[in-house]
C-alpha cells in the first residue's frame, strides 16, 4: 500500500484479498506481532487499519519528496514517477480548483490517488492538514475495498477466477496492439 501512494500498483487488489482473508475465503491467517489473528471482524479492521496507514507512510514519503526536491527538479525528472509535465499541470489545477479538498478527493479517485502525494509537497500543502486528510480519505478507500474482498466471501475464489480470464484476455489484446502497431510502423516505412 505504500507503493501504491506512489505508482498505482493495485492497491484495491490488494485490499479485496485482505478482506477475503478476513473472511476466510483464502486460505491462511495473518500475524500481527506474533499472533495469529482468526478469521472474523478483527482480522477484518486490522488488516483494513494496516493498509490505511501502509498507505499513509507511502504518501508522507511522497508529500517529503515534492517538498524537499522543488519544481526545477520534477520538472526535469517527474517523469521517472510519471509526472510529466502534462501531469504535473494537470495537479496544479486539480489544487487550485479543489484547494485542500483536492488532497482527500485525490484519494478517493482511482488514480489521481497514486499522483497527489509529490504535488501536494511540491505546491505547499501544509503537512498537518495533508496528514489528516490523507489518512481520512485512505481509510475510507481501504475499509470500503476490505469490506468488498469480506462481502465476496466463499465466492472470491469463483470472482478470482474470472479475473483471471479478463487479464489474460487484457494481456492478449494488448500484446495484439502491440503487434498491430509495430507491423504497421514497418509497412509505413518501408
Amino acid at each position: 500500500m505504500a507503493i501504491d501512494a506512489l505508482l498505482p500498483v493495485g492497491g484495491e487488489l490488494i485490499m479485496v484479498v485482505a478482506g477475503a482473508i478476513a473472511a476466510g475465503a483464502v486460505a491462511g491467517h495473518p500475524q500481527l506481532l506474533g499472533h495469529t489473528l482468526s478469521h472474523g471482524a478483527q482480522t477484518y479492521f486490522v488488516l483494513a487499519i494496516a493498509g490505511t496507514l501502509g498507505y499513509l507512510v507511502g504518501s508522507l514519503a511522497g508529500w517529503g519528496i515534492g517538498r524537499g526536491v522543488g519544481r526545477d527538479v520534477v520538472d526535469r525528472h517527474g517523469h521517472l514517477v510519471h509526472l510529466g509535465p502534462a501531469r504535473l499541470a494537470r495537479a496544479e489545477r486539480w489544487f487550485d480548483r479543489w484547494g485542500d479538498w483536492a488532497v482527500f478527493l485525490g484519494r478517493l479517485t482511482p488514480l489521481v490517488r497514486s499522483f497527489i502525494s509529490i504535488p501536494a509537497g511540491l505546491f505547499g500543502e501544509p503537512l498537518r492538514r495533508y496528514t489528516f486528510l490523507t489518512l481520512a480519505g485512505s481509510a475510507i478507500w481501504c475499509f470500503f475495498f476490505a469490506g468488498l474482498g469480506w462481502a465476496l466471501g466463499s465466492s472470491y475464489k469463483n470472482v478470482d477466477r474470472v479475473t483471471h480470464v479478463i487479464e489474460a484476455l487484457i494481456v492478449v489484446a494488448v500484446l495484439g496492439l502491440i503487434a498491430f502497431v509495430l507491423r504497421r510502423r514497418a509497412i509505413s516505412r518501408t
